[in-house]
């Protein structure tokens, strides 16, 4: 591979985006995280833009609470999916190129970006994208997924996306789990700069602590496992597997 371009057939291999259960505790994290940041009254009204919507699961639960959703990929087999599962009123699903939204300056209110930006084959032009279309007033949800992540998410690997890309394609085809490793985690500090033009409101250490009120019982299904997360994420941030940020322009 000598070039590195867009997954179109992403949902086809990947089990997860077909994971009702799982796909709809994500979208009630959003809601949840959403609600705090702009209020119950502002997240009614919102026109909201899911960039990777992939099947649509997640819009189908952000439809019950917002003005509007609409959810684009590239993957148009998960196009043709989610416009199936999903026939409400409020939502519209377009094959879109992340890179080059169709959408006006300043259209929407709320813009999803939850792990998308490693799928990408120009992270930096998707959030120029991302800035161009927020409201002045708007927000990103933005979750991330750390490359110190010591157990890759995409192929539950250990240090597949620490090792160089190189390796990484090796180590796919050692195993037999494919020829090439297209996913480009960032580390924390190019995460930062992924972000730069952005105000950051960070919620990692809030979903954390209270995941009966974020939804994320299922990420902290124990006290234990409650109190290792909290002492992580305050001790050593930097390689703590993931992040939730919701992004406001700057000025």
């Amino acid at each position: 591979m000598t070039e590195r371009g867009y997954q179109y057939g992403f949902s086809k291999g990947n089990a997860a985006m077909h994971a009702v259960e799982g796909r709809q505790r994500k979208a009630l994290t959003m809601l949840a995280v959403l609600e705090e940041a702009l209020g119950p009254e502002r997240l009614a009204r919102a026109r909201v833009l899911n960039v990777g919507c992939s099947t649509g699961i997640i819009d189908e639960v952000l439809s019950t609470r917002v003005a509007h959703s609409t959810g684009i990929d590239i993957d148009q087999d998960a196009i043709e999916l989610a416009r199936e599962r999903c026939s409400a009123a409020n939502t519209s699903f377009e094959v879109g190129d992340a890179m080059s939204l169709d959408f006006p300056d300043g259209s929407m209110d709320i813009i999803i970006c939850s792990q998308v930006y490693e799928h990408v084959p120009d992270p930096v032009q998707m959030m120029r994208e991302i800035r161009r279309v927020l409201a002045a007033d708007g927000v990103c949800y933005f979750a991330a997924t750390n490359r110190w992540c010591v157990i890759e998410q995409h192929y539950k690997l250990p240090f597949l996306s620490i090792v160089p890309v190189s390796w990484a394609h090796r180590y796919l085809r050692i195993l037999g789990r494919g020829r090439f490793y297209h996913e480009r985690h960032l580390t924390l500090f190019g995460l930062r700069r992924l972000t730069g033009e952005f105000l950051v409101n960070d919620f990692t250490s809030k979903v954390l602590a209270d995941p009966d009120r974020y939804g994320t019982r299922y990420m902290v299904n124990s006290r234990l496992k409650g109190i290792v997360a909290g002492l992580w994420v305050h001790l050593a941030y930097w390689c703590f597997p993931g992040y939730v940020w919701v992004l406001s322009k700057r000025g």
